[in-house]
């Protein structure tokens, strides 16, 4: 199921994420002991830091993974645990442990089969993890966590987290959640503002072209693009 939102004030954008991401915990909070979340980086770590002190929430059962991270220290610019620790932590009463992090002294390969491992604390290892939500970023070139126009990884079918070396943006080196995980999710979210991504927007939800972000379609999941104004304003409105 796909709902497409287009939100007129930036305030009701960010009020609609967070009463989205409230009834998301309370469902999964009343099946299990976890609300287990996938974070991406970019503009979404402003909108987190907007949207997630205003959830009432038991926030010792939300567990936080990387739809995708770059092999960088944590202190680099670079590193989204490293953007969430300094602009989130403190603002809503999580821990760092609440963070599932890549180990950034490793290689790619390395890397992404370390972060496998822990997640499996968190998933059975005999079948595809289910996160209850993944917030997902969008590049203007159509790319979602580092899922990449043209690029192998989009064709990954057993793998949960591949490594990427090749990357056509720095850093070169991440790891990457692959499709068959993001389409297993509960909830799959793209919040998107600003005009700067309103051609991609359209190209996706109006063109249907095939981009990595179009190719986000959970199977037994519900699909969410919450979009402000500048970012709809090429898409046909009737």
């Amino acid at each position: 199921m796909e709902k497409i939102l287009i939100w007129p004030q930036n305030e009701l954008l960010v009020s609609y994420l967070s009463n989205l991401l409230q009834t998301s915990a309370e469902e999964a909070l009343v099946d299990g002991d976890t609300f287990k979340v996938g974070l991406s980086g970019g503009s979404l770590v402003k909108l987190l830091v907007q949207s997630l002190p205003t959830i009432n929430t038991d926030w010792s059962k939300w567990y936080f993974f990387f739809c995708d991270e770059r092999i960088v220290p944590f202190d680099s610019n670079d590193s989204t645990y490293g953007e969430y620790k300094a602009k989130l932590i403190g603002k809503i009463p999580v821990t760092e442990d609440q963070f599932i992090k890549i180990n950034p002294d490793l290689s790619a390969e390395e890397a992404a089969k370390d972060y496998i491992k822990k997640m499996s604390v968190f998933f059975p290892p005999d079948r595809v993890p289910c996160f209850d939500v993944l917030l997902l970023g969008l590049g203007p070139d159509g790319h979602t966590c580092s899922l990449f126009p043209g690029h192998k990884v989009l064709n990954e079918s057993s793998l949960w987290v591949c490594p990427v070396n090749d990357s056509p943006k720095l850093p070169l080196s991440r790891i990457t959640l692959t499709l068959p995980v993001i389409n297993n999710a509960k909830k799959c979210i793209f919040a998107i503002m600003g005009s700067s991504k309103a051609e991609v927007v359209k190209k996706i939800l109006q063109d249907r072209e095939n981009l990595p972000a179009a190719r986000v379609q959970p199977h037994n999941g519900e699909l969410y693009w919450i979009l402000d104004e500048d970012a709809a304003r090429f898409l046909d409105k009737a």
